[in-house]
């Protein structure tokens, strides 16, 4: 089932949640046992992520340093496959434009077509840690939207060879992502919505949003987009903070803001388990708020935690 029937077709707000595949040479038991701790809790579908590769510097006997490119967590079609096939849900792979070519991409999606694998989230992704911004693959997408277009028009039947004639059509839900607080490349809000409105007018069905900890940005958000013609669902995305650190770390890495609020009692903290109970609450209460205003989902980053997302969902599901 796609996304949006799902969305249209409840009449409530629904729960759904994100995980990572397994790093590169372990099994996906840890995977299966989040999965295993929540589905008493109805998730409607579940998000897997990918991951471009990554260069690294290795050192070679005699002091020589040698670029290597290593994709740690390969295997996102494998394991969106195994879980819709194991647990009869939905999965939305993300589909990347870092590190991946227009035709590698259009591949990627036939697997995830053969596969019966309806959604996908289309993301513009991370540059390399070492690039200061991002760089596209010679033959790849620069942005989003591109990507976007990319996906709709395999459903219309246009692949990327122009010789290609009786094309099967592709039947994709597509979603993007969207900024409560602007993404940290845009230049002001402003602009950051005019890409998303480009991103949603070239054939995105909805929009999930990046996390946030203060639920009057999100409801900003969503006035913005609706008074800019942006019309389609706009899911908020959840993360519950699990280490003290992190009121530090995650503004760093994603551009968000920290409530004072929340921040002032996570320094009250004297240990991680402390900031997770800390943080799970807070987490609570923002999704109670969020349901009160009946937003079509909850979709909640687990990062492979599962046990404060699993109270999240006993206190508000």
């Amino acid at each position: 089932m796609k996304v949006i029937d799902i969305i249209q077709q409840s009449g409530k707000t629904v729960f759904s949640f994100e995980l990572l595949p397994p790093l590169k040479g372990q099994m996906a038991d840890k995977l299966y046992r989040t999965i295993d701790e929540l589905i008493e809790f109805n998730p409607q579908y579940i998000n897997i992520t990918t991951h471009r590769d990554e260069v690294e510097l290795r050192e070679l006997p005699g002091g020589l340093l040698e670029k290597k490119t290593v994709r740690k967590r390969p295997g996102t079609v494998a394991i969106a496959a195994a879980i819709q096939h194991a647990y009869k849900i939905p999965v939305i792979p993300h589909v990347v434009c870092g590190g991946f070519t227009c035709e590698e991409t259009e591949n990627m999606l036939l697997d995830l077509n053969f596969l019966g694998i309806k959604n996908v989230l289309a993301l513009r992704g991370d540059g390399l840690k070492s690039q200061s911004t991002f760089v596209p693959e010679a033959e790849g997408h620069a942005h989003a939207k591109d990507l976007v277009t990319q996906i709709v028009n395999l459903k219309q039947g246009k692949y990327l060879d122009p010789e290609m004639k009786n094309n099967a059509p592709l039947d994709f839900c597509i979603g993007v992502a969207g900024y409560p607080e602007k993404h940290f490349e845009a230049s002001n809000m402003d602009i950051d919505l005019l890409h998303l409105k480009e991103k949603v007018d070239a054939g995105a069905d909805y929009i999930v949003t990046q996390m946030f900890f203060d639920n009057q940005k999100y409801y900003d958000f969503v006035d913005r987009c609706r008074a800019m013609g942006i019309t389609v669902p706009i899911i908020p995305g959840i993360k519950p903070l699990a280490l003290m650190n992190q009121i530090t770390v995650l503004p760093k890495l994603f551009s968000i803001d920290i409530p004072e609020a929340f921040a002032r009692e996570i320094r009250k903290c004297k240990s991680n388990d402390q900031a997770r109970a800390v943080g799970t609450e807070w987490a609570i209460e923002q999704s109670r708020d969020l349901i009160a205003h009946k937003v079509p989902c909850l979709h909640i980053y687990t990062y492979g935690i599962s046990d404060n997302t699993r109270q999240i969902a006993k206190a508000v599901i």
